[in-house]
């Protein structure tokens, strides 16, 4: 008997680089999670419901804790319109944007997160030390999600 298998998590991950004055400072590629309200977007994608669905924005937050699947939310988030998709691969889409000098100044940050157009919490990546946005500081990145 063929015992076929069929469970493929979802993955990714996040890629980033910080630039303090025009020159890198910091780079990165860390694996994200998928929470539980980007699993149930893409369900309802594949049934059709797509108001709402897609991933349009990148949030900044202050939580530092590890990712959990049911993480809901970003933590004092600031959010704004992520630049453009790519497909690297079969069955990937690249998120790209970039934060720059003159935005979300004065946060410490500590989190990233994917956001749908309806404001659910697609996919969530913490670091263990913050990033102490400035006005000389920019980042600029993607995030890969594979199916």
């Amino acid at each position: 008997m063929i015992e076929l298998k069929d469970d493929i998590p979802i993955k990714g991950s996040l890629t980033y680089k910080v630039y303090k004055k025009g020159v890198l400072i910091e780079e990165a590629t860390l694996n994200n999670l998928v929470v539980n309200g980007g699993r149930d977007q893409i369900a309802r994608l594949i049934a059709g419901n797509v108001t709402g669905r897609s991933i349009n924005r990148i949030a900044f937050g202050t939580n530092g804790t590890a990712p959990d699947a049911a993480d809901s939310i970003i933590t004092n988030q600031y959010v704004r319109p992520v630049d453009g998709f790519e497909y690297p691969a079969m069955g990937q889409v690249q998120i790209n944007w970039h934060l720059p000098v003159t935005e979300n100044n004065g946060m410490a940050i500590m989190e990233f997160g994917l956001l749908t157009a309806d404001g659910t919490l697609f996919a969530r990546r913490a670091r263990s030390n913050p990033i102490y946005k400035d006005v000389d500081i920019s980042i600029e990145g993607h995030w890969t999600i594979v199916l």
